[in-house]
Protein backbone atom coordinates (compact mmCIF):
# COMPACT_ATOMS: atom_id res chain seq x y z
CA UNK A 1 0.00 0.00 0.00
CA UNK A 2 1.36 3.43 -0.99
CA UNK A 3 1.92 6.09 1.44
CA UNK A 4 -0.93 8.22 0.45
CA UNK A 5 -3.20 5.50 0.88
CA UNK A 6 -1.75 4.77 4.41
CA UNK A 7 -1.74 8.15 5.44
CA UNK A 8 -5.64 8.40 4.12
CA UNK A 9 -6.61 5.54 6.72
CA UNK A 10 -4.84 6.70 9.63
CA UNK A 11 -7.20 9.81 9.35
CA UNK A 12 -9.73 8.14 8.71
CA UNK A 13 -9.17 6.15 11.22
CA UNK A 14 -8.13 9.41 13.82
CA UNK A 15 -11.28 11.05 12.76
CA UNK A 16 -14.10 8.37 13.75
CA UNK A 17 -12.16 7.73 16.90
CA UNK A 18 -12.39 11.26 18.05
CA UNK A 19 -16.04 11.10 17.14
CA UNK A 20 -16.82 7.75 18.74
CA UNK A 21 -18.22 9.04 22.16
CA UNK A 22 -20.61 11.85 20.43
CA UNK A 23 -21.87 9.03 18.46
CA UNK A 24 -22.52 6.70 21.46
CA UNK A 25 -24.39 9.45 22.95
CA UNK A 26 -26.48 10.14 19.79
CA UNK A 27 -27.78 6.70 19.54
CA UNK A 28 -28.45 6.43 23.08
CA UNK A 29 -30.58 9.66 22.63
CA UNK A 30 -32.18 8.27 19.59
CA UNK A 31 -32.51 4.42 21.67
CA UNK A 32 -34.07 6.05 24.14
CA UNK A 33 -37.03 7.97 21.86
CA UNK A 34 -38.18 5.36 19.54
CA UNK A 35 -40.15 6.05 16.22
CA UNK A 36 -41.88 3.67 13.65
CA UNK A 37 -42.60 4.06 10.44
CA UNK A 38 -42.38 7.63 8.94
CA UNK A 39 -43.31 8.89 12.45
CA UNK A 40 -39.49 10.00 13.01
CA UNK A 41 -39.98 12.99 13.36
CA UNK A 42 -37.67 13.53 16.78
CA UNK A 43 -35.09 11.24 14.57
CA UNK A 44 -34.70 12.90 11.93
CA UNK A 45 -34.47 16.19 14.01
CA UNK A 46 -31.33 14.24 15.14
CA UNK A 47 -30.22 14.21 12.35
CA UNK A 48 -30.48 17.54 10.60
CA UNK A 49 -28.90 19.29 13.59
CA UNK A 50 -25.94 17.31 13.51
CA UNK A 51 -25.46 17.85 9.67
CA UNK A 52 -25.86 21.04 10.68
CA UNK A 53 -23.36 21.37 13.42
CA UNK A 54 -20.80 19.58 11.01
CA UNK A 55 -21.62 21.88 8.12
CA UNK A 56 -23.03 19.52 5.93
CA UNK A 57 -25.54 20.73 3.84
CA UNK A 58 -28.50 18.77 3.62
CA UNK A 59 -32.63 18.40 2.65
CA UNK A 60 -35.47 17.77 5.02
CA UNK A 61 -38.58 16.02 4.23
CA UNK A 62 -37.20 13.31 1.11
CA UNK A 63 -39.63 10.73 1.25
CA UNK A 64 -42.14 12.72 3.88
CA UNK A 65 -39.31 12.42 6.90
CA UNK A 66 -36.03 11.52 4.97
CA UNK A 67 -32.80 13.65 5.13
CA UNK A 68 -30.23 13.74 2.79
CA UNK A 69 -26.80 15.14 3.36
CA UNK A 70 -24.53 16.46 0.21
CA UNK A 71 -20.80 16.67 0.11
CA UNK A 72 -18.93 17.61 -2.58
CA UNK A 73 -15.10 16.68 -3.25
CA UNK A 74 -12.69 17.87 -4.56
CA UNK A 75 -12.54 16.90 -8.47
CA UNK A 76 -15.47 15.67 -10.57
CA UNK A 77 -16.58 11.83 -10.41
CA UNK A 78 -19.04 9.67 -9.69
CA UNK A 79 -21.82 9.93 -7.07
CA UNK A 80 -21.96 7.68 -3.95
CA UNK A 81 -24.98 7.65 -1.92
CA UNK A 82 -24.62 5.66 1.46
CA UNK A 83 -27.72 4.96 3.42
CA UNK A 84 -28.94 4.21 6.82
CA UNK A 85 -32.32 3.60 8.42
CA UNK A 86 -33.85 5.18 11.38
CA UNK A 87 -37.12 3.74 12.15
CA UNK A 88 -37.93 1.62 15.04
CA UNK A 89 -40.07 -1.67 15.82
CA UNK A 90 -43.50 -1.94 17.71
CA UNK A 91 -41.48 -4.01 20.53
CA UNK A 92 -41.59 -3.79 24.30
CA UNK A 93 -38.09 -3.32 25.39
CA UNK A 94 -36.88 -5.54 28.28
CA UNK A 95 -32.94 -4.58 28.40
CA UNK A 96 -33.06 -2.51 31.36
CA UNK A 97 -30.60 -0.66 30.26
CA UNK A 98 -30.49 3.27 31.38
CA UNK A 99 -31.07 4.52 27.98
CA UNK A 100 -33.89 2.18 27.63
CA UNK A 101 -36.79 3.42 25.45
CA UNK A 102 -39.18 5.63 26.96
CA UNK A 103 -41.75 5.15 24.72
CA UNK A 104 -44.05 2.56 26.24
CA UNK A 105 -44.74 -0.27 23.07
CA UNK A 106 -41.65 0.58 20.79
CA UNK A 107 -37.86 -0.11 20.95
CA UNK A 108 -34.81 0.05 18.70
CA UNK A 109 -34.71 -4.03 18.56
CA UNK A 110 -33.13 -4.08 15.08
CA UNK A 111 -30.17 -1.18 15.23
CA UNK A 112 -31.84 1.48 13.00
CA UNK A 113 -30.34 3.74 16.08
CA UNK A 114 -26.34 2.28 15.14
CA UNK A 115 -27.40 2.85 11.61
CA UNK A 116 -27.90 6.26 12.15
CA UNK A 117 -25.40 7.33 14.48
CA UNK A 118 -23.19 5.51 12.06
CA UNK A 119 -23.76 7.26 9.13
CA UNK A 120 -23.48 10.59 10.85
CA UNK A 121 -20.03 9.63 11.75
CA UNK A 122 -19.07 8.62 7.93
CA UNK A 123 -20.59 12.17 7.44
CA UNK A 124 -18.07 13.49 9.57
CA UNK A 125 -15.09 11.83 8.51
CA UNK A 126 -16.15 11.77 4.72
CA UNK A 127 -16.80 15.97 5.15
CA UNK A 128 -13.01 16.07 5.85
CA UNK A 129 -11.76 13.71 3.57
CA UNK A 130 -13.71 14.91 0.98
CA UNK A 131 -11.16 17.33 -0.84
CA UNK A 132 -8.81 14.48 -1.56
CA UNK A 133 -11.82 12.67 -3.13
CA UNK A 134 -13.41 13.08 -6.94
CA UNK A 135 -17.06 12.79 -6.94
CA UNK A 136 -20.11 13.53 -4.66
CA UNK A 137 -21.51 11.95 -1.79
CA UNK A 138 -25.08 11.44 -0.15
CA UNK A 139 -26.00 10.52 2.68
CA UNK A 140 -29.45 8.89 3.12
CA UNK A 141 -31.50 8.83 6.19
CA UNK A 142 -34.18 6.92 5.32
CA UNK A 143 -37.60 6.45 7.49
CA UNK A 144 -40.10 3.23 7.27
CA UNK A 145 -37.96 0.22 6.67
CA UNK A 146 -39.87 -1.81 9.22
CA UNK A 147 -43.47 -1.16 7.44
CA UNK A 148 -45.43 -2.26 4.35
CA UNK A 149 -45.01 1.12 2.66
CA UNK A 150 -41.48 1.44 1.46
CA UNK A 151 -39.32 4.55 2.90
CA UNK A 152 -36.73 3.82 0.54
CA UNK A 153 -39.61 3.59 -2.42
CA UNK A 154 -40.76 7.45 -0.93
CA UNK A 155 -37.03 8.72 -1.10
CA UNK A 156 -36.65 7.27 -4.81
CA UNK A 157 -39.67 8.90 -5.87
CA UNK A 158 -38.87 12.17 -4.73
CA UNK A 159 -35.50 12.07 -6.35
CA UNK A 160 -33.15 11.02 -4.21
CA UNK A 161 -31.15 8.24 -6.62
CA UNK A 162 -31.07 11.32 -9.04
CA UNK A 163 -27.39 11.48 -10.10
CA UNK A 164 -26.28 8.51 -7.94
CA UNK A 165 -23.91 6.36 -9.94
CA UNK A 166 -23.25 3.43 -6.87
CA UNK A 167 -24.59 2.76 -3.29
CA UNK A 168 -23.85 1.19 -0.08
CA UNK A 169 -25.45 0.33 3.04
CA UNK A 170 -24.95 -1.89 6.01
CA UNK A 171 -26.67 -3.71 8.38
CA UNK A 172 -25.19 -4.80 12.37
CA UNK A 173 -24.94 -8.25 12.92
CA UNK A 174 -25.84 -9.35 16.75
CA UNK A 175 -24.47 -13.24 15.61
CA UNK A 176 -21.71 -11.95 13.97
CA UNK A 177 -18.51 -10.84 16.43
CA UNK A 178 -17.37 -7.14 17.34
CA UNK A 179 -15.01 -6.42 15.25
CA UNK A 180 -16.04 -8.35 12.08
CA UNK A 181 -17.38 -7.42 9.03
CA UNK A 182 -19.29 -9.56 6.46
CA UNK A 183 -20.86 -10.17 3.15
CA UNK A 184 -22.99 -11.58 0.72
CA UNK A 185 -21.88 -12.58 -2.62
CA UNK A 186 -24.15 -12.41 -5.38
CA UNK A 187 -28.30 -12.46 -4.20
CA UNK A 188 -28.07 -11.38 -0.81
CA UNK A 189 -31.00 -12.02 0.12
CA UNK A 190 -34.85 -12.49 -0.61
CA UNK A 191 -37.46 -10.44 -1.89
CA UNK A 192 -40.36 -10.09 0.51
CA UNK A 193 -44.49 -10.22 -0.80
CA UNK A 194 -47.32 -10.10 1.84
CA UNK A 195 -50.77 -11.56 1.58
CA UNK A 196 -54.31 -10.93 3.35
CA UNK A 197 -56.65 -13.79 2.52
CA UNK A 198 -60.77 -13.07 4.09
CA UNK A 199 -62.54 -16.55 2.95
CA UNK A 200 -66.51 -15.46 3.27
CA UNK A 201 -69.14 -17.39 3.74
CA UNK A 202 -72.41 -18.23 6.05
CA UNK A 203 -72.89 -18.08 9.65
CA UNK A 204 -74.68 -20.37 11.42
CA UNK A 205 -75.55 -22.24 14.86
CA UNK A 206 -72.65 -24.99 15.83
CA UNK A 207 -75.45 -27.55 16.14
CA UNK A 208 -76.71 -27.52 12.50
CA UNK A 209 -73.65 -27.14 10.02
CA UNK A 210 -75.81 -28.07 7.22
CA UNK A 211 -77.34 -24.88 7.81
CA UNK A 212 -74.60 -22.80 7.26
CA UNK A 213 -71.37 -22.87 5.44
CA UNK A 214 -68.56 -23.43 7.43
CA UNK A 215 -65.42 -20.84 6.74
CA UNK A 216 -62.97 -22.59 9.59
CA UNK A 217 -63.11 -25.68 8.11
CA UNK A 218 -62.36 -23.98 4.71
CA UNK A 219 -59.60 -22.22 5.58
CA UNK A 220 -57.97 -25.30 7.40
CA UNK A 221 -58.29 -26.48 3.98
CA UNK A 222 -56.42 -23.45 2.31
CA UNK A 223 -53.72 -23.59 4.90
CA UNK A 224 -52.70 -26.85 4.35
CA UNK A 225 -53.10 -26.53 0.64
CA UNK A 226 -51.29 -23.60 0.49
CA UNK A 227 -47.96 -24.91 2.05
CA UNK A 228 -47.88 -27.45 -0.70
CA UNK A 229 -47.01 -24.45 -2.98
CA UNK A 230 -43.70 -24.48 -2.46
CA UNK A 231 -42.94 -27.96 -1.60
CA UNK A 232 -44.72 -29.27 -5.07
CA UNK A 233 -44.75 -26.12 -7.24
CA UNK A 234 -41.22 -24.80 -6.74
CA UNK A 235 -38.12 -26.03 -7.74
CA UNK A 236 -36.09 -27.53 -4.45
CA UNK A 237 -32.93 -25.73 -5.60
CA UNK A 238 -34.37 -22.14 -5.79
CA UNK A 239 -35.13 -20.92 -2.09
CA UNK A 240 -38.97 -20.06 -1.42
CA UNK A 241 -41.40 -19.67 1.98
CA UNK A 242 -44.62 -19.57 2.32
CA UNK A 243 -45.11 -18.53 6.12
CA UNK A 244 -49.28 -17.66 7.70
CA UNK A 245 -48.43 -15.74 10.37
CA UNK A 246 -52.34 -14.79 11.22
CA UNK A 247 -55.30 -16.80 11.25
CA UNK A 248 -58.89 -14.97 13.24
CA UNK A 249 -62.35 -15.66 13.17
CA UNK A 250 -65.19 -16.01 15.45
CA UNK A 251 -65.87 -15.05 19.00
CA UNK A 252 -67.27 -18.30 20.55
CA UNK A 253 -68.23 -22.09 20.47
CA UNK A 254 -71.06 -22.53 18.74
CA UNK A 255 -71.46 -20.16 15.95
CA UNK A 256 -69.90 -21.15 12.68
CA UNK A 257 -68.82 -17.67 11.70
CA UNK A 258 -69.27 -15.15 8.45
CA UNK A 259 -65.68 -14.90 7.88
CA UNK A 260 -62.36 -16.02 8.93
CA UNK A 261 -58.89 -14.46 7.94
CA UNK A 262 -55.46 -14.94 7.22
CA UNK A 263 -52.41 -13.23 7.07
CA UNK A 264 -48.86 -14.70 5.50
CA UNK A 265 -45.82 -13.73 3.26
CA UNK A 266 -44.15 -15.04 0.26
CA UNK A 267 -40.03 -14.93 0.32
CA UNK A 268 -37.87 -15.99 -2.75
CA UNK A 269 -34.80 -15.45 -4.30
CA UNK A 270 -35.86 -15.60 -7.80
CA UNK A 271 -38.57 -13.69 -9.81
CA UNK A 272 -39.76 -17.09 -11.72
CA UNK A 273 -40.55 -18.64 -8.45
CA UNK A 274 -42.16 -15.39 -7.30
CA UNK A 275 -44.78 -15.31 -10.11
CA UNK A 276 -45.19 -18.93 -9.91
CA UNK A 277 -46.60 -18.84 -5.47
CA UNK A 278 -48.82 -15.98 -6.33
CA UNK A 279 -50.07 -17.75 -9.13
CA UNK A 280 -50.84 -20.88 -7.35
CA UNK A 281 -52.26 -19.03 -4.13
CA UNK A 282 -54.84 -17.24 -6.88
CA UNK A 283 -55.63 -21.00 -8.43
CA UNK A 284 -55.79 -22.57 -4.52
CA UNK A 285 -58.43 -19.92 -3.84
CA UNK A 286 -60.53 -19.98 -6.73
CA UNK A 287 -60.74 -23.78 -5.85
CA UNK A 288 -61.69 -23.62 -2.61
CA UNK A 289 -64.40 -21.33 -3.37
CA UNK A 290 -65.58 -24.05 -5.94
CA UNK A 291 -65.39 -26.96 -3.79
CA UNK A 292 -66.10 -25.53 -0.46
CA UNK A 293 -68.99 -22.20 -1.51
CA UNK A 294 -66.77 -19.76 0.16
CA UNK A 295 -65.67 -16.69 -1.37
CA UNK A 296 -61.89 -15.60 -1.11
CA UNK A 297 -61.18 -12.09 -0.89
CA UNK A 298 -57.03 -11.69 -1.97
CA UNK A 299 -55.37 -8.98 -1.48
CA UNK A 300 -51.74 -9.63 -2.71
CA UNK A 301 -48.99 -6.58 -1.70
CA UNK A 302 -45.98 -6.92 -3.65
CA UNK A 303 -43.06 -5.89 -1.91
CA UNK A 304 -40.09 -5.37 -2.15
CA UNK A 305 -37.45 -7.40 -4.65
CA UNK A 306 -34.18 -9.56 -3.45
CA UNK A 307 -31.02 -7.54 -3.36
CA UNK A 308 -27.87 -8.48 -5.61
CA UNK A 309 -24.40 -7.61 -4.24
CA UNK A 310 -22.50 -5.57 -6.95
CA UNK A 311 -19.12 -7.42 -7.39
CA UNK A 312 -17.06 -4.40 -8.13
CA UNK A 313 -18.65 -2.45 -5.31
CA UNK A 314 -18.34 -5.68 -3.08
CA UNK A 315 -14.43 -6.84 -3.97
CA UNK A 316 -13.80 -2.65 -3.67
CA UNK A 317 -15.19 -2.44 0.37
CA UNK A 318 -13.77 -5.59 1.33
CA UNK A 319 -10.67 -5.22 0.12
CA UNK A 320 -10.45 -1.86 1.71
CA UNK A 321 -11.84 -3.01 4.98
CA UNK A 322 -9.19 -6.25 4.93
CA UNK A 323 -6.06 -3.46 4.03
CA UNK A 324 -6.70 -1.23 7.14
CA UNK A 325 -8.37 -4.41 9.78
CA UNK A 326 -6.82 -7.45 8.43
CA UNK A 327 -8.80 -10.88 8.05
CA UNK A 328 -11.43 -9.90 9.68
CA UNK A 329 -13.90 -10.44 7.24
CA UNK A 330 -16.71 -13.10 7.12
CA UNK A 331 -18.42 -14.57 3.94
CA UNK A 332 -22.11 -14.88 4.71
CA UNK A 333 -24.98 -17.45 3.24
CA UNK A 334 -28.00 -15.60 1.69
CA UNK A 335 -31.22 -15.59 3.89
CA UNK A 336 -34.69 -15.05 2.90
CA UNK A 337 -35.21 -12.06 4.80
CA UNK A 338 -35.84 -8.88 2.85
CA UNK A 339 -34.37 -5.53 2.92
CA UNK A 340 -35.87 -2.21 1.15
CA UNK A 341 -32.53 -1.06 0.56
CA UNK A 342 -33.25 -4.10 -2.46
CA UNK A 343 -35.26 -0.70 -4.13
CA UNK A 344 -32.33 1.03 -4.51
CA UNK A 345 -30.07 -1.68 -5.56
CA UNK A 346 -32.74 -2.15 -8.10
CA UNK A 347 -31.75 1.24 -9.69
CA UNK A 348 -28.24 1.21 -9.48
CA UNK A 349 -25.21 -1.08 -8.47
CA UNK A 350 -25.66 -1.83 -4.59
CA UNK A 351 -23.34 -3.27 -1.84
CA UNK A 352 -25.04 -4.04 1.90
CA UNK A 353 -21.74 -4.24 4.22
CA UNK A 354 -22.40 -6.38 7.55
CA UNK A 355 -20.93 -5.28 10.41
CA UNK A 356 -20.35 -7.65 13.74
CA UNK A 357 -21.96 -6.22 16.92
CA UNK A 358 -22.21 -9.35 19.38
CA UNK A 359 -21.48 -8.34 22.81
CA UNK A 360 -19.11 -10.63 24.97
CA UNK A 361 -20.81 -12.83 26.94
CA UNK A 362 -24.56 -12.61 24.75
CA UNK A 363 -26.37 -14.87 22.27
CA UNK A 364 -28.34 -11.39 20.91
CA UNK A 365 -30.75 -11.75 17.58
CA UNK A 366 -32.62 -9.21 15.86
CA UNK A 367 -35.94 -7.70 16.21
CA UNK A 368 -35.64 -9.42 20.11
CA UNK A 369 -37.23 -7.48 23.02
CA UNK A 370 -33.74 -8.03 24.88
CA UNK A 371 -31.70 -7.43 21.97
CA UNK A 372 -28.05 -5.32 23.08
CA UNK A 373 -25.38 -4.58 20.46
CA UNK A 374 -21.87 -3.95 21.37
CA UNK A 375 -21.92 -0.33 21.07
CA UNK A 376 -17.85 -0.20 18.97
CA UNK A 377 -19.62 -1.47 16.28
CA UNK A 378 -20.61 2.17 15.54
CA UNK A 379 -17.24 3.31 15.27
CA UNK A 380 -16.19 0.41 13.17
CA UNK A 381 -19.13 0.93 10.94
CA UNK A 382 -17.59 4.50 10.24
CA UNK A 383 -13.96 3.05 9.61
CA UNK A 384 -15.27 0.56 7.32
CA UNK A 385 -17.98 2.85 5.21
CA UNK A 386 -15.62 5.62 5.11
CA UNK A 387 -12.75 3.19 3.80
CA UNK A 388 -15.16 1.89 0.73
CA UNK A 389 -16.05 5.34 -0.08
CA UNK A 390 -12.49 7.16 -0.16
CA UNK A 391 -11.82 3.85 -2.25
CA UNK A 392 -14.45 3.89 -4.98
CA UNK A 393 -13.87 7.85 -4.81
CA UNK A 394 -9.91 7.83 -5.61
Amino acid sequence: MNTHVNDLNRLIQDLSSNHEAHLIGIRRDIHAHPETGFDVERTSGVVARELESLGIEHVTGVGRTGIVGFIPCGAPGPTLIIRADMDALPIKEQTGLPFASRIEGKMHACGHDLHTATLIGVGAVLKEIAPRLSGNIKLMFQPAEETQESGAAAMIADGVLDGVDFALGFHNHPDEPIGTFSFVEGIANGSSDEFDITIHAVSGHAARPHMAVDPVVATAQLITQLQTIVSREVDPMRPAVLTIGSIHGGNTHNIIPDSVGIMGTVRCQDPVSRDAIEAALRRVCAGLEASMRVRCEINYVRGVPSLVSDDRLLKTTIAAIRDHFGDVVLKREASLGAEDFALVGAKVPAFQLGVGASQEGRDDRLHNSDYQPDERCIGNGVVALSLAAARLLA
